[in-house]
C-alpha cells in the first residue's frame, strides 16, 4: 500500500520524509483540534519532530512492522491513518487516526480504516485489528462502531492527557468477521 486512491479528490499515500513540512503544517492548522485527545500534539512543535516520526515510520514499514499514511486532498494533507507496532506472534495490530477538522464529517477515516484494515487482513494476514479510543471522543468512537467493531471493553484511566487520566475504549475486530 503505497498509494491508493480513497474517494474523488483523496489518496492515501505512505509518508515520506518529503512531506514533513506539509505534516507539520496540517498539525500547525489543528493543533487546539488536536491537542485535546492525542498526546504527542504537544511534543511535535517543528517539522523536524514530524520528520523524527517520519522516518521511525518508514523504519517500522521497513521492517515490517506496521505502515503509516496520509490522507491527501490534493497536494494537503487532510489526516494521518496507520498502525502501532505489529504483534506479529499473535497476527495482531492496532489502528490509529485523525484528522484535520475541515474534513471531518464526510466519512474519511471511516473509508481510510476500511482500506486499511483490509489490507491488514488481505494482504498481511493479521488475525485481530483493535482501535482505542478516548471514551469522551465520540466522532473518534463513532468509526469502529460504523466498522463492525465489537467494543470488548475500558481501560480506565489509560493515557494522561493534557494533566487529566482518560479512559479508553478497546475495539477490536477479528480476520473472520471482516466481510
Amino acid at each position: 500500500m503505497f498509494a491508493t486512491p480513497l474517494r474523488e479528490g483523496f489518496e492515501l499515500r505512505l509518508l515520506e520524509e518529503r512531506h514533513a513540512d506539509e505534516m507539520f503544517a496540517a498539525i500547525e492548522r489543528n493543533r487546539e483540534h488536536l491537542r485535546q485527545w492525542l498526546p504527542w500534539v504537544d511534543a511535535t512543535q517543528t517539522a523536524a519532530d514530524g520528520l523524527a516520526f517520519i522516518r521511525s515510520s518508514l523504519e517500522m514499514f521497513a521492517a515490517q512492522q506496521g505502515f503509516t499514511a496520509a490522507i491527501w486532498h490534493r497536494e494537503r494533507v487532510a489526516g494521518v491513518i496507520g498502525t502501532h507496532r505489529i504483534d506479529w506472534r499473535n497476527r495482531r495490530a492496532e489502528l490509529g487516526y485523525w484528522l484535520a477538522r475541515e474534513f471531518q464529517g464526510r466519512g474519511l477515516i471511516t473509508d481510510a480504516c476500511r482500506l486499511a484494515i483490509t489490507h491488514l487482513f488481505d494482504e498481511m494476514d493479521l488475525h485481530r485489528v483493535e482501535i482505542r479510543c478516548a471514551a469522551e471522543n465520540a466522532k473518534s468512537n463513532a468509526v469502529p462502531r460504523r466498522l463492525g467493531f465489537k467494543l470488548e471493553g475500558t481501560h480506565r484511566e489509560a493515557e494522561l492527557l493534557n494533566g487529566r487520566y482518560r479512559d479508553l475504549l478497546i475495539y477490536a475486530m477479528l480476520q473472520s468477521e471482516w466481510s
